[in-house]
């Protein structure tokens, strides 16, 4: 591009859009300053470059896509109490399995696999297994930057009002008094509920969680917080982390909001290089990043992938295949029928969350139950989705779960969010939505070895 005048840029540009049937999103004139930064003082050579500048940040601005907020403070012992909870078995009904088994830190925060195992499983990441072969319906979401997420879980079924009232599988046992405890939103919110999963973390049978119904959370969370109390340290670090409230007053949120502060202390990363050119750096970006970012704000990747988060905090039904052992749904049980399962509308039938994409070269595999497992592959699945989707191959998958598509693609196919139907992506294009994809890595999330710990006060052993 550095050869190209503005002109022509504006003109091949066009045509590109106009390929894909994208809506572009309405900019200042091309005069604009490129804004803090820009320098309009390079050689005649480098003219290009600062037109692309220019027109990324012309284009981030109509989408909304701006720095992330600042994360909100964490007082240093709730972090610690957070640390230790997330990382100790003494959570999960059988006291083998944490938090951060699932959301290992040297995968990117999740564990590198399709979907998930849970309760009885061994071993740690890609290579995690369960005797039994048995799988968690979904994929471990990455806890990346949760301060700025409204919805929560690949349904959305932890979520935050307006009004500060937080919409939960718990409903009314998630009194008022607990929800004021939730400091950080959503977020804090989140430790509530694979606790109470038996699959995830409660286990089938072997424990006292075990023989509670699979509604009384009140109950599974009580029994949590007589565990923790009979350990003196826990009950020294919960008064620490609240100071002038006993732990004899403490209920499980409590425990729970100390999990997502400790989420929101360690894992909000804010200085990749597409973070460093929001703020004003034109020289942050790669020229294959830069062009990358113009062809992912140009297409229709930026009606959902936007604002702060880069995502539009919505559901979408994307044409995922279905693999996995699935929600129940379906005449086969092996479905998952997304966001329905919370709403009870027929119009969100498999729709999921928008995923928020900072760092999100770290976290494959892909969808709501990773069966795309790379990155390229599921950028790729959006060109003719509908074709992508029937011509899904499952070899990509584990031995265990080859077997398990589910033949939905008919249900899924019809119900297609319309902003996909249309798209074409060739190979180039692709190519720069990888480069683009690569600038919103930040280099302080590759290693996270230093935040696990070395010992957790129940004495179990720590999965680092």
């Amino acid at each position: 591009m550095k050869s190209r005048s503005w002109a022509a840029f504006a003109v091949a540009l066009s045509a590109m859009v106009a390929a894909c049937d994208v809506p572009r999103p309405t900019a200042p004139a091309a005069t604009t300053p490129a804004g803090p930064g820009f320098s309009a003082s390079r050689d005649a050579g480098d003219v290009g470059v600062d037109t692309l500048v220019r027109t990324v940040r012309m284009l981030a601005a109509a989408r909304g896509i701006t720095p992330l907020p600042r994360p909100p403070r964490v007082p240093l012992a709730l972090a610690r109490l957070g640390r230790a909870l997330a990382f100790d078995r003494i959570l999960s009904g059988n006291r083998d399995i944490a938090c951060m088994t699932c959301h290992a830190v040297d995968y990117g925060t999740d564990d590198g696999k399709s979907v998930a195992v849970g309760a009885g499983g061994i071993g740690l990441g890609p290579t995690r297994y369960h005797p039994d072969g048995t799988f968690v319906p979904r994929n471990t979401p990455s806890l990346f930057n949760l301060y700025g997420m409204k919805h929560l879980f690949w349904d959305g079924r932890v979520e935050v009002d307006d009004q500060r009232h937080f919409h939960t599988p718990a409903g009314a046992q998630l009194t008022p008094a607990m929800q004021r405890v939730l400091q950080y939103g959503p977020v804090s919110a989140l430790g509530l509920f694979p606790v109470t999963v038996r699959v995830e973390m409660r286990g089938n049978s072997g424990n006292e969680l075990a023989s509670l119904a699979d509604d009384d959370y009140t109950g599974i969370w009580n029994l949590l917080m007589q565990r923790l109390g009979r350990i003196p340290e826990y009950r020294r670090m919960f008064e620490a982390a609240y100071p002038g409230t006993r732990f004899d007053q403490m209920n499980f949120a409590y425990a729970s909001n100390a999990i997502g502060a400790f989420f929101v202390d360690q894992f909000s990363f804010d200085d990749s290089p597409w973070d460093r050119f929001l703020a004003g750096n034109n020289t942050a970006l790669t020229h294959q990043q830069l062009e990358g970012a113009e062809t992912f704000l140009s297409l229709k990747c930026s009606l959902c992938h936007n604002g702060p988060a880069l995502s539009d905090q919505q559901f979408h039904d994307v044409a995922v295949a279905q693999v996995g052992p699935g929600e129940g749904d379906g005449a086969s049980g092996h479905d998952d029928y997304g966001r329905f399962r919370v709403t009870g509308d027929p119009a969100d039938m498999y729709r999921f969350r928008t995923t928020p994409l900072r760092n999100v070269a770290l976290t494959g595999p892909y969808g709501h139950d990773g069966a795309i497992v790379d990155l390229r592959s599921f950028i790729a699945h959006y060109s003719q989705s509908d074709q992508t989707l029937l011509s899904y191959d499952p070899s990509q998958l584990e031995p265990l779960l080859q077997n398990t598509l589910v033949h939905n693609e008919s249900d899924v196919i019809a119900r297609r969010d319309t902003l996909i139907l249309g798209v074409v992506l060739t190979d180039d294009v692709v190519n720069k939505l990888v480069d683009y994809m690569g600038a919103l890595t930040d280099p302080a999330a590759l290693n996270l070895s230093r935040v696990a710990p070395l010992r957790v006060p129940s004495g179990l052993p720590v999965d680092r």
